[in-house]
C-alpha cells in the first residue's frame, strides 16, 4: 500500500498559488451551508465561523451552486464532506467520482476534507443511505486500501467519520473503536467524531456512549459533528433513534460534547442540519451555542496554563 506523506513541505507551500484566502478553523464552530441562507449570511459583516458543504452537491462544472459557494468561500473557511465515496464498499472506488472530488479540493482549497466509514454503492447504483460494515480483518484491509487511494488522489489526509448504526453484524471480530483506531494507524488519516452518531448508536444498541468515547482515539480527532436526531419505534415497540439532521441538538448530545471538549480542547465543531431546514438565525444559534462551549474551555485552559 502507498501512504500519504503528512510531513510539511515549505517548498510545496510556495509553489501553490491560492485562489482563496487561507483561514484557520482552530477553536471555531460552523454550520452546514445551505444556498437559501446565502442572503442572510452575506448581510452580516464579520466572520461567522466555517461552513461545511457536501461534495456531491457541487460536482457540476458551474452554475448557481458554484457562484453561491464562491461567495461564501471568499470570506470563510469551508470543510468539504463527502457522502458517496463508499470507502467501505467491496468494489473499487469510482474513478470518475474520485476525480470530481479531487477537482473540488483543488478548486476550493477546503480547510478540512472528510468522508464516512460506510458503504453506499452496489455495482453502478448509488444508494441513499450510509450503510454499516462488519468489523473484520477483510473489511479493515479494503477500507484502508480505499482511504489510501483517496488520500493519494487528493494529496492530503482525510478525516474519517464514525457511523450511526441500526444493525450489528454477527461476524464482527473487533469493536468499532478498535476498528477505527486501526484504520487511522494504518492510513494516517485523521478522524471526524460525530457525537450525535455515538449517542444514536449507543441508544439503539444499548451500550454506554461515555464508555465508547473513553475508548475512542480522541487524539486523532480533527473535527466534531453535532446534529439532531428523530425518535421512532422499532417493530417491537422499542425506542429507535434516527440520525435525521432535521432538528435541534439534543441535551444529551450537548452533555457528551461538553465532556469531549473538556478533555480534548476546542476542536473545530460543525452543526449539521440537512432537512426541515430552519431560517438562518435558528441554525446560527446552534453554532453559537457550540462556540460558547469552545470559548469557555479555551479560556479555562489558558487560565490553567497561566497558573502553572
Amino acid at each position: 500500500m502507498t501512504r500519504v506523506d503528512m510531513t510539511f513541505n515549505p517548498l510545496m507551500e510556495t509553489e501553490s498559488i491560492l485562489r482563496f484566502p487561507t483561514y484557520s478553523l482552530a477553536g471555531q464552530a460552523g454550520t452546514s451551508f445551505k444556498p437559501e441562507h446565502l442572503a442572510a449570511i452575506t448581510a452580516i459583516s464579520g466572520p461567522q465561523g466555517f461552513f461545511e458543504i457536501h461534495a456531491e452537491n457541487y460536482m457540476g462544472a458551474g452554475g448557481p451552486p458554484h457562484r453561491a459557494l464562491e461567495t461564501v468561500r471568499r470570506d470563510h473557511p469551508i470543510s468539504l464532506h463527502g457522502v458517496c465515496m463508499s470507502l467501505g464498499g467491496p468494489q473499487p472506488l469510482n474513478k470518475d467520482h474520485l476525480a470530481r472530488f479531487k477537482s473540488l479540493v483543488e478548486r476550493y482549497e477546503p480547510a478540512l476534507v472528510s468522508e464516512h466509514l460506510a458503504w453506499s454503492t452496489h455495482m453502478d447504483t448509488y444508494l441513499n443511505d450510509l450503510l454499516p460494515l462488519p468489523y473484520t480483518a477483510a473489511t479493515l484491509a479494503h477500507v484502508c486500501d480505499h482511504i489510501d487511494q483517496m488520500q493519494d488522489a487528493i494529496g492530503r489526509p482525510i478525516l474519517l467519520e464514525n457511523p450511526s448504526t441500526y444493525v450489528l453484524f454477527a461476524e464482527s471480530a473487533m469493536s468499532e473503536t478498535d476498528f477505527i483506531r486501526e484504520i487511522s494507524r494504518r492510513t494516517g488519516c485523521g478522524l471526524l467524531l460525530d457525537i450525535n452518531n455515538v449517542f444514536v448508536s449507543a441508544t439503539n444498541h444499548g451500550f454506554s456512549a461515555l464508555e465508547y468515547l473513553r475508548d475512542f482515539p480522541l487524539s486523532k480527532v480533527g473535527e466534531i459533528h453535532l446534529a439532531g436526531h428523530a425518535e421512532q419505534e422499532d417493530d417491537e415497540g422499542e425506542l429507535l433513534l434516527i440520525d435525521s439532521h432535521d432538528g435541534p441538538i439534543a441535551d444529551a448530545v450537548w452533555q457528551l460534547y461538553e465532556i469531549v471538549i473538556a478533555r480534548c480542547g476546542p476542536i473545530p465543531t460543525l452543526v449539521e442540519w440537512d432537512s426541515k431546514i430552519p431560517e438562518w438565525p435558528v441554525l446560527r444559534a446552534e453554532a453559537l451555542a457550540a462556540q460558547a462551549i469552545l470559548d469557555r474551555h479555551a479560556r479555562d485552559r489558558e487560565i490553567t496554563h497561566a497558573l502553572g
